[in-house]
C-alpha cells in the first residue's frame, strides 16, 4: 500500500479573491513556470540576470516583490502551493513593472526532484517556513538531512542558502541539522536590512517573537 506524503506545509484555504484570480489567469502565461519531468534552466530564464535565486514558500510574495523590485540584477525562481499568494505576487509583480520574478506553483521537493538542475541556482531563500511545533508534527519540518542532501545538489559551488524564522526552538532545530551535515558552513548572521519586514513578521514581532536570520554556505 502506498504510503501517505508527509508534507511540510498545511494545507491553508483555498480561498481566492477575484482579483487573485484575475491575475492569476491574466498573468500565468507571462511570469507562470509549468510544473515539468523536464529540466529547466533557471539562466535561460532570466538571460539578463546576474545570479539566480530560488524562493521556497513566498506565501503571499510581499518580500518576494519587494526584494524583486530591489534587485533588478537578480532572477528570482518563486515556488509556492497556495494559488492565492500566487495571483497576489502576480498582480504585484505586474503593478511594480518587475521582469526578475517567475514563479513555479507546487511542492518544492518534486520541483528539485525534476526541473531544478544541479549547480543551477546561485542562492535559495527560505523565510518563515512552518514550524511545525509541535513534538509530533517536527516530521514535517522542510529543514531535515535529506532536504539538504537534495538542495545542496541544486546550489552552484560558493552559494548560499538563506533562512528565516520566528520561531526559537526551531531556529535551534535548524542549527543542530546544519551542524550535523558537512554539506553547508555557517550559521545565525545579522537581520539583512535588504530583507522586508512583511506583515506576517511584523505580527509575529508584536507577540515579542525573537527573528533569527540563518546563513549558510556550500561547503
Amino acid at each position: 500500500m502506498e504510503q501517505p506524503t508527509i508534507r511540510s506545509y498545511r494545507i491553508r484555504g483555498t480561498r481566492i479573491t477575484a482579483p487573485q484570480q484575475s491575475a492569476l489567469d491574466k498573468y500565468w502565461g507571462i511570469y507562470g513556470v509549468d510544473y515539468s519531468l523536464t529540466p529547466i534552466s533557471p539562466s535561460q530564464l532570466f538571460p539578463n540576470s546576474k545570479e539566480v535565486i530560488l524562493e521556497i514558500g513566498f506565501g503571499m510574495g510581499e518580500a518576494t516583490a519587494l526584494i524583486g523590485r530591489d534587485f533588478p540584477d537578480t532572477g528570482f525562481l518563486a515556488v509556492e502551493v497556495h494559488k492565492p499568494g500566487i495571483g497576489k505576487l502576480m498582480a504585484r509583480i505586474e503593478e511594480l513593472a518587475l521582469s526578475n520574478i517567475r514563479i513555479i506553483e507546487g511542492d518544492i521537493h518534486p520541483i528539485l526532484q525534476t526541473m531544478i538542475p544541479d549547480r543551477s541556482v546561485d542562492g535559495v531563500h527560505l523565510f518563515f517556513p512552518d514550524p511545525w511545533p509541535k513534538k509530533r508534527h517536527n516530521k514535517r519540518r522542510i529543514i531535515n538531512q535529506d532536504f539538504l542532501q537534495l538542495i545542496h545538489s541544486k546550489i552552484k559551488d560558493g552559494g548560499f542558502f538563506h533562512i528565516a524564522t520566528d520561531w526559537v526552538p526551531y531556529a535551534e532545530y535548524i542549527q543542530e541539522v546544519f551542524a550535523a551535515s558537512p554539506l553547508f558552513t555557517g550559521g545565525l548572521v545579522e537581520r539583512p536590512q535588504w530583507r522586508p519586514v512583511t506583515r506576517f513578521e511584523g505580527q509575529g514581532i508584536t507577540k515579542d517573537h525573537q527573528v533569527n536570520d540563518l546563513k549558510y554556505f556550500k561547503a
